[in-house]
């Protein structure tokens, strides 16, 4: 199939630069884009570069070739009007790659034919949120469609009547990903539209070379079982918890950081709020907590050095570190510091309440029409017909994934642990005690105490944004 769509793909762009060639071509900026808005990190958004093709649609997304869910054609005069569309990235559309190239036609006609411009605004990311949010709150936003995060977004901004409910527009499933107005929604209403979210996908990066080296079995054996589960991911770790030198002193770990609590939750299917009450006591989340009090004080991650966030990922490119829990934006990254190693994917291990593999984010992220301007449906109408393209690709994300592993196996992973994503809302809450819990949990402290002395200080939290 690889070899069939590489073809494709030299076939198309030759094809689309002779076109280009014939009728005088045109300049663009080639665009990447960012699929994901960690707002826990500016640093990991900054690296998170994706191609177009990833950030304009949710193509082959969901839904049959067969299903035609398309919006009927419209017609209207825009009157020249300027379409600015924020983010905290540059979103002009580039011709990188075929799928884009015709994206970029397809503007280019609407803007003929609806008499409008469309502009990309970039705002750094270190201050998009506090200027974003103070335009809408002015009445005056930066743009006509503004990239949001959930986390400031629902219910705060909805709240306040500060953006156009748009699900009713986003019915084309070739175009919009289902999962925005799933996770972007208030009382039954979807107020966002999203694209493909390859590069949200989360798991286990492993070093195959240093795998191999200690003789121990894979995660992808236990993959391949369909036993990819808490107990034998433990295990691995420990088996990879050796001392290669007999000096008396551990030299290889098997896990980079033990203090990964959205992807332990996603795993099991839960998360520690649910809509507007804490859910610290659900026995999904109490199974959490045992997991990673249990990884704690059987000492089974590579002990701290004192570092900050970035140590686990810093420990995984050492080369001695057999396992990272990381997302898939950092791939660039790893590849490009750790080229003497063979990376592997997994999806994180399913807990004892799951019933499949999941991906955790907890900034989900996607774009959003302003309540004081003017017809949002031919907005909506605009983004979905500049993205309704015959896509080369046979899903969504493909030239990312293939870009980034060669095994088919690591791809499929990726895909399977994307499909599953999962949204946790813990960050819409500032005064949420996430990190302390995790330090309590991670420390040894007793889950029954820490459920104990954080429901309280959860739940007023919650009820803090919720107005109650």
């Amino acid at each position: 199939m690889r070899v069939r769509k590489t073809i494709m793909m030299l076939s198309t762009l030759m094809l689309a630069a002779s076109l280009t060639a014939c009728s005088g071509g045109s300049g663009g900026n080639g665009g990447n884009g960012n699929a994901s808005g960690n707002g826990n990190n500016a640093d990991a958004t900054a690296s998170n570069n994706a191609t177009a093709s990833n950030n304009a649609a949710a193509s082959n997304n969901t839904g049959s070739a067969e299903e035609d869910t398309s919006s009927p054609e419209m017609d209207f005069d825009m009157g020249g009007r300027t379409i600015k569309v924020v983010s905290w990235w540059d979103m002009t559309i580039g011709e990188d790659n075929p799928d884009n190239i015709q994206r970029k036609k397809n503007l280019e006609e609407l803007e003929k034919k609806h008499n409008f411009k469309m502009e990309f605004v970039a705002v750094d990311y270190g201050e998009y949120q506090q200027k974003v949010v103070a335009s809408l709150l002015a009445g005056e936003p930066l743009g006509d469609i503004v990239r949001l995060g959930k986390n400031y977004t629902i219910p705060s901004l909805v709240q306040q009547d500060l953006l156009w409910p748009v699900d009713e527009y986003t019915k084309n499933t070739k175009v919009f990903n289902p999962k925005a107005n799933e996770f972007m929604s208030y009382n039954g209403r979807g107020y966002a539209f999203s694209e493909g979210q390859g590069n949200l996908i989360t798991g286990i990066f492993y070093n195959r070379t240093l795998l191999n080296k200690l003789g121990i079995k894979s995660p992808q054996d236990y993959v391949n079982e369909d036993n990819w589960n808490w107990d034998t991911f433990t295990q691995v770790a420990k088996d990879a918890n050796k001392d290669t030198n007999n000096d008396g002193k551990l030299d290889t770990w098997g896990l980079a950081s033990a203090g990964f609590m959205d992807p332990a939750l996603v795993s099991n299917e839960t998360s520690l709020t649910s809509a507007d009450k804490q859910n610290l006591d659900d026995p999904k989340t109490v199974e959490v907590f045992n997991f990673l009090s249990k990884l704690a004080t059987e000492k089974v991650a590579r002990p701290t050095e004192g570092g900050d966030w970035t140590e686990p990922g810093q420990f995984f490119r050492q080369g001695n570190t057999l396992m990272y829990a990381g997302a898939m934006y950092e791939i660039g990254g790893l590849k490009t510091d750790m080229k003497d190693y063979d990376i592997g994917f997994v999806p994180f291990p399913k807990g004892p309440s799951a019933t499949a593999y999941h991906s955790a984010e907890g900034a989900f992220q996607a774009l959003t029409i302003p309540k004081s301007v003017e017809n949002p449906d031919q907005l909506v109408y605009i983004w979905e017909k500049i993205n309704d393209i015959d896509s080369i690709y046979d899903y969504a994300d493909q030239a990312s994934l293939e870009s980034n592993f060669t095994d088919e196996k690591d791809i499929q992973n990726a895909r399977d642990a994307g499909a599953g994503m999962l949204v946790l809302d813990s960050a819409t809450f500032p005064k949420f005690p996430y990190y302390e819990m995790i330090g309590e949990l991670t420390s040894g402290n007793s889950v029954s105490t820490v459920i104990d002395k954080y429901k309280a200080q959860a739940q007023a939290a919650i009820d803090e944004v919720y107005k109650k």
